[in-house]
């Protein structure tokens, strides 16, 4: 028996739910559909561990193996199976569970197991008509579902950290004291990391930024923008030592101050396209912990997952809606600064460090 979490599951809606629209709708920063934009789908292809097989679609879903048609399946049966399905998902309360009747029928159409198989962030590969250009581009899309847990963007690691060197000196007794602040969380006790950094501030300290723990992660920021360590770097601090946490609002705050003081006299907006560059390199293939050379994994874009089941695609073709969804959709988390290792004071060649840590996840 299949079983999958929400999220998991919303890839077999996305399926069903596309072969039974037969077009993709473009969406709005405000995750809204776009009026009078539509991609006609012709094919979905979709690889499973015995063959790959590509959904075409006509007056029916023709599925095709290996060159050779296997089976007809009406339009209209994806259409209902898409509505049952979502109607499961919705009212499901476990965080796994299988959909037996829904099991039944994607075995019927060679489709196996819930995830296709696929590179780090193409999960659903379309073949659609560009109307404009009157081509027919193969495109990996990376599917987010709003039917579930918000999902991330950019997981945390040890990766992902932002080492600040503090500036002068903090003596033994104060930094044990800082280092042991807590916070209660429901029953569970945690690291009191905004707590830590305004106590480090204080005591007339200032935490400036060092570098990336990791080289790979800081040469990526790099090669996307020359300042996006420093810019990055100022975000997070942003995060940890105010109420703020969406994306939009860091870098407001951030461009007021404006730390890496570019010429705003004409208001350039430096920070927000910066952190924008940076937010569609994550999107579409770069991880921190590989060397990123810019090349696209999700050469579509994104699929959202509505909670209304309505699914809204985010095509880097239109890439300035791509940009402000993501921009404006995302916010920053305190991952665990036990397993990712950053949030305490130490030593190391007579001076005092701090790091701090970077989770960027979707807002919904």
């Amino acid at each position: 028996m299949i079983t999958g979490n929400k999220g998991e599951w919303s890839e077999i809606y996305t399926l069903f739910k596309l072969l039974g629209d037969k077009q993709l709708f473009l969406g709005n920063k405000e995750i809204v559909k776009l009026e009078g934009i539509v991609y006609p789908i012709l094919r979905v292809l979709r690889t499973e561990n015995n063959g790959e097989f590509e959904y075409s679609i006509k007056d029916e879903i023709i599925l095709i193996s290996g060159g050779e048609e296997v089976l007809k399946i009406a339009i209209t049966e994806f259409k209902e199976k898409a509505k049952f399905l979502l109607e499961k998902i919705k009212s499901n309360k476990e965080r796994t569970f299988s959909v037996p009747e829904i099991e039944e029928f994607m075995q019927s159409i060679n489709c196996i197991s819930l995830k296709a198989s696929s590179t780090a962030k193409t999960d659903i590969t379309i073949v659609v008509h560009d109307q404009r250009t009157n081509q027919q581009p193969v495109l990996g899309f990376s599917i987010k579902s709003q039917l579930g847990n918000p999902s991330t963007l950019l997981n945390a690691g040890k990766t992902t950290n932002f080492i600040f060197k503090i500036n002068g000196n903090i003596d033994q007794i104060e930094i044990e004291r800082i280092n042991s602040m807590m916070v209660k969380r429901g029953k569970k006790e945690s690291a009191d990391l905004k707590g830590r950094v305004k106590s480090i501030l204080s005591n007339n300290k200032e935490l400036i930024f060092f570098k990336t723990e990791k080289q790979i992660f800081s040469n990526n920021l790099i090669l996307i923008d020359s300042k996006l360590p420093e810019i990055l770097s100022q975000v997070v601090y942003e995060f940890y030592s105010s109420k703020n946490s969406s994306v939009s609002d860091l870098v407001e705050n951030t461009n007021s101050k404006n730390p890496l003081n570019f010429d705003i006299s004409n208001e350039h907006k430096f920070y927000e396209y910066k952190i924008k560059r940076f937010l569609t390199d994550v999107a579409l293939g770069m991880m921190p912990s590989k060397v990123w050379a810019g090349q696209y994994d999700a050469t579509g874009g994104y699929l959202i997952v509505k909670e209304s089941g309505d699914i809204l695609c985010y095509h880097i073709y239109n890439r300035n809606e791509f940009e402000d969804y993501l921009f404006n959709n995302t916010k920053l988390e305190t991952a665990s600064s036990s397993r990712n290792n950053f949030g305490t004071i130490y030593e190391e060649n007579g001076k005092l460090y701090f790091k701090l840590n970077l989770q960027i996840r979707f807002r919904k």
